[in-house]
């Protein structure tokens, strides 16, 4: 196995909010608290002030959900030691969040786990004094269902369809026997690693009763004996810490205001992710979740029948805390109340949300976390680094478009100079004199003669791009090498991460696959991994 690293920006696939972050760009710093750096994370834990009785909370919560979603936590796992010790003043978390895609659907969930485990690892060398809890936060409460309804295996889109609404997390799961049919299906080649998918499959969907607990059980299989804790928001008692903020938001709508503002100020350089509503918590029933507005002195529950005086709308805030759901832009202050909780490492689209956040944060006297980009991997197999090597492609450039690779392998590999760059400089030198001459003669003429030149030079480029698809044509077979890496290492023109499931690496590689990403990758980091030759 090797391990090669590109800089982000070399892919072609980061965003510039994102890069400038990673040089920490002047432009950005009004809108973070901490540089990317272990380095930073001592000032960060001496802000954190997390009382016991928010910790007791937190740790009985937790207990209750595993509990629920059918997960026996014993003495000698790591995960229930890390439960445990959420109790302690010296324990902090790193946290990373994601929606309950269908068997935890794109590669990049699994690579922003295994970044929060690695860095809790970090952590704790650094800072030896302390305890460091990696977390994954379910998006429990999120109801975009068309997002999360499915994975891809092996080329194939596996979906799951329901008339169910609402909340994805209170979806009951066990509807899905039929998509488990058809994927068993697809696993009957494969022995033992495919066992083992259906059983987790299996266990989790079609034998608990929310997607929730099937979520749960799925990622604590993959990952309790690395420490990892699962966090659902969709709980009453710690929605209950969250009453004094939410108040402010019905009574005030203030994220909406400070969050427009800063927003504002981001626009200025780079495009806002995320825009705020009026008040930004939704009001969550079992079969639904809708949006709440204030109108003609009321709150109103938009597409539904419901609406609340002021004095109903607190008393229902007091007395169900349960039903009030903060939407994105409000629901990291959420993470970083209930948590004692250091850094958020997610996507590019979530630090450009993030970043629009500090001045909420420091409205309500909660201290900003640091943020982290999660990292990022290519995998390439012994037969397609083989390809590669022998075709002479970089890693950089298998990041380039199919057709700015195949043209640049051919002007590459071919004996002639397509480019025509003798040519054109012969051409650039002959119409210099012409010029010269002209003026000696007339200076009107000189615009002609310019105007000549780059007609002519023009049609050189276009003789060039002749023999270039010329010369392609006559290497139909490195054309189809090139074509094919590109199909399987960047499927519908994407990055390999955003389209595949883990699944079909697991088939492949069993428990190593996750070992060999915890050996391998570590935060922070402003570098692509590209993992080669695995036989």
């Amino acid at each position: 196995m090797e391990v090669d690293c590109i800089h982000y920006k070399d892919t072609g696939y980061f965003s510039p909010i994102v890069l400038d972050y990673l040089k920490e760009s002047d432009k950005l710093k009004p809108f973070y608290s901490h540089s990317p750096a272990l380095s930073s994370f001592g000032r960060i834990i001496e802000q954190k002030k997390f009382v016991q009785e928010k910790r007791e909370v937190l740790v009985n919560a937790l207990k209750a959900q595993y509990q629920r979603a059918k997960i026996k936590l014993v003495v000698d796992q790591e995960t229930f030691k890390n439960i445990e010790l959420l109790a302690d003043e010296n324990t902090f978390t790193v946290t990373t969040g994601h929606q309950l895609n269908l068997f935890t659907g794109p590669l990049y969930f699994i690579y922003k786990i295994v970044s929060a485990i690695n860095l809790a690892k970090q952590l704790k060398k650094e800072y030896p004094a302390n305890q460091f809890v990696p977390v994954y936060w379910m998006a429990t409460e999120d109801h975009d269902f068309e997002e999360i309804s499915f994975f891809r295996f092996q080329g194939k889109k596996l979906k799951w369809d329901t008339k169910q609404q609402g909340a994805v997390g209170r979806m009951n799961p066990q509807e899905l026997s039929e998509l488990f049919a058809d994927f068993s299906k697809l696993l009957l080649p494969y022995t033992s690693h495919g066992n083992q998918l259906k059983k987790w499959f299996e266990e989790a969907y079609l034998k608990r009763d929310t997607l929730a607990d099937a979520m749960l059980y799925l990622v604590h299989e993959l990952f309790s004996e690395h420490g990892l804790v699962i966090v659902d928001g969709d709980e009453a008692s710690l929605k209950a810490q969250m009453h004094s903020y939410f108040e402010e938001e019905l009574l005030h709508e203030v994220s909406s205001q400070k969050v427009d503002h800063q927003s504002k100020e981001l626009a200025k350089n780079y495009k806002v992710q995320a825009n705020p509503r009026a008040i930004n918590l939704f009001y969550l029933r079992e079969n639904s979740r809708n949006r709440i507005e204030y109108l003609s002195e009321r709150f109103h529950i938009v597409d539904s029948e419901l609406s609340f005086s002021k004095e109903e709308m607190l008393d229902e805030l007091k007395n169900h805390p349960e039903r009030f759901s903060p939407n994105v832009l409000l629901r990291p202050l959420y993470q970083e109340v209930i948590l004692p909780n250091l850094a958020y490492i997610g996507g590019g689209g979530e630090l450009a949300y993030w970043f629009q956040l500090n001045s909420t944060f420091e409205h309500f006297k909660v201290p900003f976390p640091m943020l982290l980009l999660r990292n990022s991997v290519l995998w390439m197999d012994e037969k397609q680094s083989k390809y590669a090597s022998e075709l002479g492609i970089s890693n950089e450039e298998l990041f380039h478009a199919e057709g700015v690779l195949l043209k640049n392998w051919v002007k590459k590999n071919s004996k002639l100079d397509l480019e025509l760059k003798q040519e054109l400089a012969d051409f650039e030198k002959l119409y210099k004199d012409l010029k010269q001459k002209s003026k000696i003669i007339d200076e009107s003429l000189a615009p002609h003669v310019s105007a000549l030149a780059e007609k002519q030079k023009q049609s050189i480029q276009q003789l060039s791009e002749k023999l270039i698809r010329a010369e392609r044509k006559k290497n139909d077979s490195a054309a189809d090498r090139i074509q094919t890496l590109k199909e399987e290492l960047f499927p519908n023109a994407s990055l390999q991460e955003r389209t595949n499931n883990f699944s079909e690496f697991y088939l492949a590689y069993g428990n190593q696959f996750i070992a060999s990403l915890l050996e391998n990758l570590q935060l922070p980091t402003n570098q692509f991994s590209v993992i080669k030759n695995w036989t």
